[in-house]
């Protein structure tokens, strides 16, 4: 998936779960209850004990509570984390 990260366009592609996780504990622009469930999700899906696609859902939902937008994408791109 990819963010849109500034107010100036610029874009972040997140690929994988790892990078999920990397700029959810150390990137994240706020502290907030959406991004502690997405980042207890994700780690527990690292650990296979939720789907990808929960913790996928609980990412995307702590970008928009952090003003994060989604960002276009290639149709013909495979979905990623």
């Amino acid at each position: 998936m990819t963010l849109v990260v500034s107010p100036q366009g610029e874009t972040q592609k997140i690929g994988t779960i790892e990078q999920a996780f990397y700029w959810l504990r150390k990137k994240w622009p706020v502290t907030d209850h959406d991004r502690d469930l997405a980042l207890d999700y994700v780690d527990a899906a690292m650990h296979c004990l939720v789907t990808v696609g929960t913790a996928r859902n609980a990412f995307l939902s702590a970008a928009k509570t952090a003003g994060f937008m989604p960002g276009h994408t290639s149709a013909e791109t495979p979905a990623t984390f």
